[in-house]
């Protein structure tokens, strides 16, 4: 996500690509909202910081509540502790597995360990 609100990142015309090759708005779990917005808040323009919020608010996310999931979240994060997979990653996987399976994400090294069981599809 910061790579693609991030205009300067060497990934973000990569991640870019990828987002406007959607059809539909990306699901952002409402469990790594904070998380984002610590991240940019902290590391990036205030601007940078608006336009995300302007884009939440317009609905290029689609935001999921995700209440259903903490049984399954936590399970995640006891399966794959030794990665360690924290809670932002497995809410996120949480959610999308049960949305279609993709993710957009450039985190190889904990996504992919669950990518590669079948349940998620990394995007790009």
């Amino acid at each position: 996500m910061l790579a693609l609100v991030n205009r300067r990142d060497p990934d973000h015309e990569r991640m870019r690509a990828a987002a406007l090759g959607e059809s539909e708005p990306f699901v952002l779990p409402v469990g790594v909202l904070a998380e984002i917005g610590y991240f940019l808040e902290k590391g990036f323009s205030h601007q940078t910081f608006d336009r995300f919020l302007n884009d939440v608010n317009a609905g290029v996310y689609l935001l999921d509540c995700g209440d259903r999931d903490v049984t399954w979240v936590h399970e995640l994060v006891r399966r794959y502790r030794d990665l360690p997979l924290g809670l932002a990653d497995a809410i996120v996987i949480a959610c999308a597995e049960r949305r279609g399976g993709r993710v957009l994400t450039l985190d190889l090294r904990h996504f992919g360990v669950v990518a590669r069981e079948g349940t998620i599809t990394i995007v790009p």
